[in-house]
């Protein structure tokens, strides 16, 4: 990634693992990282198996106090989190910063449902797992060890889709409006816009 203030990552359709490390190495570079629809995230291996490794995870806590840790997130969100935080050396201060500089969601809260989004095609289920293995998604994973709240962010994903649905139609309009404004007043800026363009303007 090219540094810049802060990147957006839409996380559907990426591999657990391959994902985190991409956004790990990023994090201790300096660079800010929000990660977005987190429940579509998928890992390699069948449903059964990754409920399995989850189940034997929940398993290990502190034998006198389980209070005290480990503790086992269930939002895909805090899964994600946690995956990167284990690639990252978080007890030193250059790795508490880089947490520091990490945000996870599910779904695409405002404001970044208005910022654009990029993916990491290194980490695509598309492109790095061979067709016809199996799979399954971090958000269902979720949902089958405790996480409570998919249906609420499917019912918000299915609003702000529909959302931008219709401002993608009205600035499809304005563009073609925009259009046909230059092409009638072409003939009539063609002896401004050289001007212009020579004072450093650009048409």
């Amino acid at each position: 990634m090219v540094f810049e203030k802060s990147v957006v990552v839409d996380a559907k359709g990426h591999l657990l693992g391959r994902l985190a490390a991409v956004v790990a190495k990023e994090l201790l570079n300096g660079q800010r990282v929000v990660v977005v629809r987190t429940e579509g995230i998928n890992i390699s291996g069948s449903l059964f198996r990754n409920k399995l490794k989850y189940a034997a995870f929940r398993r290990k806590h502190t034998n006198t106090n389980p209070k005290r840790g480990p503790f086992h997130p269930r939002a895909p969100s805090k899964i994600f989190f946690r995956t990167v935080r284990g690639m990252i050396p978080h007890k030193t201060k250059r790795g508490m910063a880089a947490l520091g500089r990490l945000k996870t969601f599910e779904g695409v809260p405002p404001p970044y449902d208005k910022i654009k989004r990029v993916v990491v095609p290194d980490a695509l289920k598309a492109i790095r797992l061979k067709p016809g293995r199996k799979f399954c998604v971090l958000g269902e994973l979720s949902s089958q060890v405790g996480w409570k709240y998919s249906e609420v962010v499917e019912k918000l994903e299915t609003k702000r889709k529909t959302r931008s649905a219709a401002f993608y139609l009205r600035k499809k309009a304005l563009d073609k409006i925009k259009v046909k404004a230059e092409a009638q007043s072409a003939a009539a800026l063609s002896k401004v816009n050289p001007v212009l363009e020579q004072l450093g303007f650009k048409i």
